[in-house]
């Protein structure tokens, strides 16, 4: 699209992009890269100069939330002009407020019940609680009574997988026997106009490779004091059946006009939701349990056709906002599209 690429790195985890994907020859997708000792250092005040200086604008993501660690600094700190809501980011966080519970009931879509209190537990429940060692990993489990959600957490506890204070900011969420799917969504401020850009669905160890066991050695498995985990190793892109999109549409419809409500300016560029797909009857239903806003972690999603319906050719997140960078700077209006 005509703009030249600067990727952050730090030092020790850098050739993925400052050797393999360097443009060179013709070849590559990476311009400049930018060392730091530590992610945190973009926070300072040396750094932004160098950003600023070249007139970059700044696409968040999930990294780098997790990585900074403190939305505080970065709605307030963090001078670089960005891309999307920075606003909006924290609601990944659920222990915000307003968080994306707050948004998604304004925009009336349902998402798993919870409970507040795990003696109210009267059914099979996923307890989101992070790790003790890697804040940013979940270390869930299920529980299906009060009883084995004091079992299970004990037993957790005494492993050290995570700590009783983090217990206590766990979300405990019935759960949904569904299929998993991401609706990776782009709204346009300029054109007023909501996208579907694609869809995935995600492969999480150690749970891919326990639930290929057969029940005996899946007993076995948890007998020898293993434990299921949902890291995340790597999305794939899927389609979902067509008479579903117009539900999943409207979900993204009423997202953005709360968001808009809630977040001021609401969302600008790329979001998800993440969606169990249930069974009917009378129809399957979508169901949001978790909410993504800002870039997918999925390039996979250039694959599905979805963006090729309405712009002629497939395209990758990354493109769609390199697209409305450029549009915004032709209609003179920037300022829509950066926080």
């Amino acid at each position: 699209m005509g703009f030249k690429t600067l990727v952050v790195v730090q030092k020790g985890r850098d050739k993925t992009y400052a050797k393999y994907y360097k443009t060179q020859d013709g070849l590559g997708i990476v311009n400049e890269v930018l060392y730091v000792k530590e992610f945190k250092d973009l926070l300072s005040p040396k750094v932004q100069k160098i950003l600023n200086d070249k007139n970059c604008i700044f696409i968040p993501h999930r990294s780098f939330e997790v990585y900074i660690n403190d939305y505080d600094a970065i709605e307030k700190k963090f001078k670089v002009p960005m891309f999307g809501n920075k606003f909006l980011l924290k609601l990944e966080e659920r222990g915000v407020k307003p968080n994306q519970y707050d948004l998604l009931d304004k925009a009336n879509i349902r998402y798993p019940r919870q409970f507040k209190d795990p003696k109210d537990i009267d059914r099979l429940c996923i307890v989101k609680v992070l790790e003790k060692e890697r804040g940013f990993e979940r270390a869930n489990f299920l529980a299906n009574s009060y009883t084995e959600f004091n079992q299970k957490a004990k037993e957790r506890i005494e492993n050290s997988d995570f700590t009783k204070q983090q217990l206590k900011k766990a979300v405990i969420e019935e759960f949904l026997p569904g299929v998993q799917i991401n609706f990776n969504f782009f709204y346009d401020p300029l054109n007023h106009r909501l996208e579907l850009i694609g869809t995935d669905t995600r492969r999480q160890t150690n749970y891919e490779g326990i639930y290929r066991l057969s029940q005996q050695y899946q007993d076995d498995f948890q007998q020898e004091g293993g434990r299921i985990k949902y890291e995340e190793a790597s999305h794939v892109a899927v389609t979902v059946l067509e008479s579903l999109l117009e539900d999943a549409f409207g979900m993204g419809d009423r997202f953005v006009k709360a968001s808009q409500e809630l977040y001021k300016p609401g969302v600008i560029g790329p979001f998800a939701l993440q969606t169990m797909i249930i069974p009917g009857p009378p129809k399957k239903e979508i169901i949001v349990f978790d909410v993504s806003p800002r870039m997918p972690g999925s390039p996979g999603i250039f694959s599905t056709p979805y963006s090729g319906y309405l712009h002629g050719e497939n395209l990758s997140m990354g493109k769609r906002v390199a697209m409305e960078i450029k549009d915004a700077i032709k209609k003179g209006q920037p300022d829509k599209i950066l926080t």
